[in-house]
């Protein structure tokens, strides 16, 4: 399914407000088709799956003499009974969550964006997200508010929920998070303009450092009309604010 390529938008990304309430567009589901060019997407999608899971598996041993190292180094035991399989486990979960690098959000949205003559505002708040910081390798966890005023084309409502998840299963800073997600959502929809607001808690900042137990960060990405147009801003920060 081909895309095009989005009209330049500039981001304005940075830490305000407080949002979080809800309005949903849906389109149901495609039906069964027999189309060859679906059934050839849909085997290249199960090849690089297949491909993707076998780098996984050849990394592990790499991986899991890493966390070995890093036991060792703290100065425990590996070799002792609750520490004889973590290594391994670990590196598993670190590749979990971290498998936002080997997804492609245009593999994601496929063929879930419908012609659809709509041009109200279409937001999906309150999404949860889960990422880790780049800077110390702990997590921060939130949620994520989108809006989009569509330009004749809407995506299923899941799709935004996969977006958001693909950026944050990456090493990440909340800022970069932000626009990641605009961005994306903007390049393979072309909209009028895009919105995103995250709130998240940073463990780096209650689990050590500062240790500031209620401390949340903001941050948000306006782009086209979002950012140009004041009131519809205004719209979106109002509808995604608490009731």
């Amino acid at each position: 399914m081909e895309y095009q390529k989005a009209a330049e938008m500039t981001g304005h990304c940075n830490g305000t407000g407080k949002q979080m309430v809800t309005e949903f567009h849906y389109k149901g589901f495609n039906e069964l088709s027999l189309d060859p060019k679906k059934t050839t997407i849909q085997q290249r999608k199960q090849h690089e799956s297949s491909r993707k899971a076998a780098e996984d598996e050849s990394r592990l041993p790499v991986l899991e003499t890493a966390y070995s190292t890093i036991l060792r180094g703290l100065g425990e035991d590996t070799d002792r009974q609750g520490l004889l399989r973590t290594p391994l486990r670990a590196a598993k979960a670190m590749q979990f969550l971290t498998k936002g690098y080997h997804e492609d959000v245009y593999d994601v949205l496929n063929d879930a964006i419908f012609d659809e003559d709509h041009d109200e505002i279409v937001i999906v708040k309150d999404i949860d997200m889960f990422s880790l910081c780049e800077h110390h390798l702990v997590p921060f966890y939130g949620r994520v508010h989108i809006g989009y005023l569509p330009n004749k084309k809407v995506v299923g409502l899941s799709k935004l929920a996969r977006i958001v998840e693909i950026y944050s299963r990456r090493l990440q800073v909340q800022e970069r998070l932000t626009k990641q997600i605009a961005m994306a959502i903007s390049e393979a929809l072309q909209p009028a303009g895009v919105a995103v607001v995250i709130e998240a808690a940073h463990m780096c900042m209650v689990m050590r450092g500062v240790q500031k137990m209620n401390s949340r960060t903001v941050t948000s990405c306006m782009l086209g009309v979002f950012r140009e147009d004041p009131k519809t801003r205004e719209e979106f920060l109002r509808l995604t604010q608490n009731a």
